[in-house]
C-alpha cells in the first residue's frame, strides 16, 4: 500500500476553494475580519438567522458565532457570505491570481500584511488555488498574532486615552488660567497704549518748543536773527533812499505846479490881448469895408484892397474875415 502524501505537500487545487471548504479554524478570522457587522445582519435577515440564542436583545458576538458555524458547511448563508467576499475583494483576488506559486502567494501576503491590508489579502491568500496548507496556516498565524497585537495596542491606546483625557483636563485649566492672564495683559496693554497716545500728543505739542530750544542751543536762532536784522537794515536803507527821492520829486512837482500856474496866467493874459485885438480889428474892418451890395466882385479895382498893408492872420477863424 502506497503511503499518502502529507497534506502540506499536496499539489495545488485546480480551482479556488469555497468558504465552506476551508479548514474550520480559518472560518473565525475570515468571518470576523472580512465581513462587517452590518453585512452579517443583512445575510442573517435574508437567510433566517439572527444570532439570538434566546436572549432578549441583539448580541454581536452571538451573531458572529452563528455565522462562523454556518460557514463551515454549504448552505444558503455560507453561499451568501462566499459571494459577498468574492464581490467585495475582487480587486485583491485578481492581484493574487497574477502569482502562480505557493511562495509567491506567501510573499504577496507578507507585503499586504506589512501595509496593514489584512482582511482582503487574507481572503485572497486562503482561497488561492496555489496556496499550500503551510501557507494557509502561516496566514492564519499571522492574522492571529496581528489580532493580539491590535488588542494589546487597543489596551495601550485606552490607557493613553485616559492619560490624554486627564492631560486635557489639566491643560484646559491651564488654558483658562493663561486666557485670564492674557485678558489681564490685554487690558494692561490697552491702558499702556492710551498712556502712550497721550504722551505722544504732549510730545507733539512740545515739539515746536523743543525745536526752538535746540535752535537756540545750537546758535542757529541767533544766526537767523542776525540775518533778519541785516535784511531789515537793508530794507530801511532802501526806504530812506526812496523817501529822499520822493521828497525830491515832490519839490520838482511843486516847481512844475508853480510853472504851470504862471503859464496859465500868461495864457489867460495872451488870450485876453488876442480877443481885444480881434475886436479892434473887427471894428476897423466893419467901418472901412464897403457894403456887400456895392461889391462888383473885381478885387483888382476894389478900393479896399489890402495891397501894401499889414495883415493879421488868425488861423482857423475864417468867419471873422469880411469876404
Amino acid at each position: 500500500m502506497v503511503e499518502s502524501e502529507p497534506e502540506s505537500r499536496k499539489q495545488p487545487s485546480p480551482r479556488r476553494p469555497k468558504l465552506w471548504e476551508l479548514e474550520e479554524k480559518h472560518h473565525c478570522p475570515v468571518i470576523g475580519s472580512c465581513l462587517m457587522l452590518d453585512e452579517l445582519k443583512k445575510i442573517a435577515r435574508k437567510c433566517g438567522f439572527n444570532g439570538d440564542f434566546g436572549g432578549t436583545r441583539f448580541d454581536p458576538y452571538r451573531l458572529h458565532v452563528e455565522a462562523v458555524s454556518l460557514s463551515c458547511s454549504r448552505n444558503d448563508a455560507a453561499e451568501a457570505m462566499h459571494k459577498l467576499l468574492e464581490r467585495k475583494y475582487a480587486i485583491v483576488i485578481a492581484r493574487f491570481e497574477s502569482v502562480k506559486s505557493d511562495a509567491d502567494v506567501l510573499a504577496l501576503w507578507k507585503q499586504h500584511l506589512k501595509c496593514g491590508e489584512v482582511a482582503d489579502a487574507m481572503w485572497a491568500a486562503l482561497t488561492h488555488k496555489a496556496a499550500s496548507r503551510d501557507t494557509r496556516n502561516q496566514v492564519y498565524g499571522d492574522v492571529h498574532m496581528h489580532s493580539h497585537q491590535i488588542g494589546a495596542g487597543q489596551a495601550a491606546d485606552l490607557r493613553r486615552l485616559e492619560w490624554l483625557q486627564r492631560e486635557q483636563t489639566d491643560l484646559g485649566a491651564e488654558n483658562a488660567r493663561l486666557a485670564e492672564e492674557l485678558r489681564q495683559q490685554s487690558l494692561q496693554t490697552d491702558s499702556a497704549k492710551r498712556d502712550l497716545a497721550r504722551a505722544n500728543e504732549q510730545v507733539a505739542h512740545l515739539a515746536p518748543l523743543l525745536n526752538r530750544v535746540r535752535e537756540l542751543e545750537s546758535g542757529q536762532a541767533m544766526a537767523a536773527i542776525g540775518r533778519r536784522l541785516l535784511l531789515a537794515e537793508t530794507q530801511a536803507s532802501r526806504a530812506r533812499e526812496a523817501e529822499a527821492r520822493i521828497e525830491t520829486l515832490e519839490e520838482m512837482v511843486a516847481v512844475l505846479r508853480g510853472d504851470k500856474a504862471r503859464l496859465g496866467r500868461e495864457m489867460e493874459e495872451t488870450a485876453a490881448e488876442r480877443d481885444a485885438l480881434e475886436r479892434l480889428w473887427l471894428e476897423e474892418a466893419s467901418s472901412s469895408a464897403p457894403s456887400a451890395t456895392t461889391c462888383s466882385g473885381e478885387c483888382d479895382t476894389c478900393s479896399t484892397r489890402l495891397q501894401g498893408r499889414c495883415v493879421l492872420c488868425v488861423g482857423g477863424r475864417t468867419p471873422l474875415l469880411p469876404h
